[in-house]
């Protein structure tokens, strides 16, 4: 079998366990996972909907979307969301070729012999950080999102980590940090804005960002956790009109990464960052 086949049938959308087993301040999400598919195509508008349409022999992949923090709710903050509620992120090694330095989940394409896409999630998870995948309470797939440059369907993943337990880079030439993020600092609406990028005076891309922990999260990435924040009744009101030329956010940040636009007709992993083809399910 080669890298291009298909998983034999069509992954479960929606959530996976019973609702007992869901943490209170993620139901919202997992009860519900057309809502983060609802959210991005309200922000991406009609080119959203119709590259989420067309949908033909594109690469199978996946990505974690692994949380931790407490099981209750804390009423004070929208959506319940606790205090100690964290994302697990990776950031590209700067060396890379390709969507170097840039900030994505763990994930990556299908291989022969996965459990679609929860295996391919956990399998490229463990590969890229050493997470330890049983104590990985795996929760709900969300519908998948088209990247069409580069040929890949993704299904996220969404995971609750009960018991974190050390995560840390694996091979340095693939990968510069590993780092659970705050969900409350990421959302925090001084950390929050979007980046454009135009060409020749037209706008190439919009997409939501986030500046937290030394990390410029956009584009696939910033996109979905936007639409997740979204969904899941977590955002903060934040000011939208914030607009920041991609390039000098990335100089600002002072980040390695490269924006991904200069090789936009290059094939690239979605699970080895973020590519302008994730516009359409980012914006």
């Amino acid at each position: 079998m080669t890298r291009t086949e298909q998983p034999s049938q069509e992954p479960h959308v929606g959530q996976l366990v019973d609702t007992a087993q869901i943490p209170p301040w993620l139901r919202q999400l997992t009860g519900n996972v057309s809502a983060v598919t609802d959210s991005v195509l309200d922000r991406g508008g009609d080119r959203s909907r119709w590259a989420s349409m067309l949908r033909r022999d594109r690469r199978a992949a996946s990505v974690l979307i692994l949380f931790s923090g407490s099981w209750d709710v804390d009423p004070d903050y929208p959506g319940g969301l606790p205090a100690d509620a964290q994302v697990l992120l990776t950031e590209r090694a700067p060396t890379l070729r390709q969507h170097s330095g840039q900030v994505a989940f763990p994930g990556g394409s299908f291989d022969p012999g996965d459990d679609y896409p929860v295996g391919t999630a956990l399998r490229e998870a463990t590969e890229e950080t050493g997470l330890e995948a049983s104590s990985v309470d795996v929760l709900a797939n969300l519908p998948s999102f088209p990247v069409p440059v580069s040929n890949f369907e993704v299904t996220p993943v969404v995971a609750h980590w009960r018991e974190p337990g050390p995560v840390g880079v694996v091979d340095a030439g693939e990968t510069s940090r590993v780092v659970r993020v705050n969900l409350r600092e990421m959302l925090a609406p001084q950390n929050r804005f979007q980046v454009q990028r135009s060409v020749l005076g037209a706008r190439a891309y919009r997409g939501p960002a986030f500046f937290v922990d030394g990390l410029l999260v956009w584009g696939f990435t910033g996109g979905l956790l936007a639409a997740i924040s979204d969904a899941s009744g977590w955002d903060v009101p934040w000011n939208h009109d914030d607009v920041r030329p991609l390039e000098e956010a990335i100089a600002r940040a002072g980040s390695p990464q490269l924006s991904g636009f200069p090789t936009l007709r290059r094939a690239a992993d979605p699970g080895d960052g973020d590519t302008d083809a994730s516009e359409d399910a980012a914006r």
